[in-house]
């Protein structure tokens, strides 16, 4: 097996491409009057943190690399570098996003690396900028590990993940209202991901995929974009601030201010690390499934419509 194989680093090759777009769409908004919101100081916020994420990653990026090689070391599988290899890694590493980020949503450990992508209350193409200080410190890296083993070099699964991400950048916009249905049914949107940034009971909680939407169809996470419901983006609880530091930590801070109250299990302790977002040891908190359950309770009729599939939320606790 050859150690030797490089990929290019496609994401700092986008970068100017990153840089039209947004200017583009600002210039769309200026002139026709629509299409999303730009707001200096979010847009400022956002574009920090992607600066911030490219700078974590050059400091840190050698604990996942050097693990991933450490695999590459041990595994006697190599399949090769041909186009069908790097399409099938491709596809399979979708797979992987698909439940890395959905384990961001329903793990607080992960979450509080996810969680400053969604703190933006605009959509607009610098909020897909606001990436993660803290990846390396969810150990989220391990989900990558199964492509290494089964003979996909490290630097092709990392430069399929660099095309991912290069995808999901343009779906992060309000100009693109729908695409053709066929498009639509396969493919990641900017009608899908606009769901996923709502935080709207319906929206909540869905749409996980980065590329294909298939993965959410197929595993009953898929949510529509409704004409009768617009998406109101942010997290449930904003943070008003734009300081970018309180954006990159403060669900860090968050979790060890609640793991260390007093009086406090173990199992309480470490509930809090690996629970969903919005767990509490005394149920004075909501959940996602919570808020969707409480919904469902004061509107009947939405019961297993789209976006609030019913057995998604059967059983749940439904507190006021």
């Amino acid at each position: 097996m050859s150690d030797m194989i490089t990929f290019p680093d496609v994401v700092n090759w986008a970068v100017p491409f990153f840089i039209a777009a947004i200017l583009a769409e600002l210039l769309w908004i200026v002139i026709k009057g629509r299409g999303g919101r730009y707001e200096t100081r979010d847009a400022l916020t956002s574009l920090l943190m992607g600066a911030g994420n490219v700078a974590s990653g050059i400091v840190l990026g050698f604990v996942a690399y050097g693990f991933f090689m450490a695999l590459w070391a041990i595994t006697p599988l190599d399949l090769g570098t041909s186009f069908w290899t790097i399409a099938l890694c491709f596809v399979l590493d979708d797979l992987r996003y698909y439940w890395v980020h959905r384990f961001g949503h329903r793990i607080r450990w992960v979450w509080a690396s996810h969680v400053n992508h969604h703190s933006s209350q605009h959509y607009n193409l610098t909020t897909a900028l606001r990436q993660t200080w803290t990846g390396t410190f969810t150990f989220m890296m391990v989900m990558r590990a199964p492509l290494v083993l089964m003979g996909f070099h490290p630097g092709m699964v990392l430069f399929v993940g660099g095309l991912n991400l290069i995808y999901q950048f343009w779906i992060h916009t309000e100009a693109i209202s729908r695409l053709p249905r066929w498009f639509e049914a396969v493919m990641n949107t900017p009608s899908h991901h606009r769901v996923h940034h709502g935080r709207n009971p319906r929206y909540l909680d869905c749409n996980y995929a980065g590329v294909f939407i298939i993965w959410d169809k197929l595993f009953g996470t898929f949510v529509p974009e409704l004409d009768s419901e617009k998406v109101d983006y942010g997290l449930v609880h904003n943070l008003g601030t734009f300081n970018p530091l309180r954006v990159a930590f403060h669900e860090w801070v968050g979790i060890y201010r609640d793991a260390t109250q007093p009086g406090l299990g173990w199992r309480e302790r470490l509930n809090y690390c690996v629970m969903p977002p919005g767990w509490s040891h005394d149920g004075s908190r909501s959940t996602s499934l919570d808020i969707k359950a409480r919904y469902v309770s004061q509107y009947p009729d939405s019961a297993g419509s789209p976006g609030l599939p019913y057995t998604e939320i059967k059983g749940q606790n439904t507190r006021p």
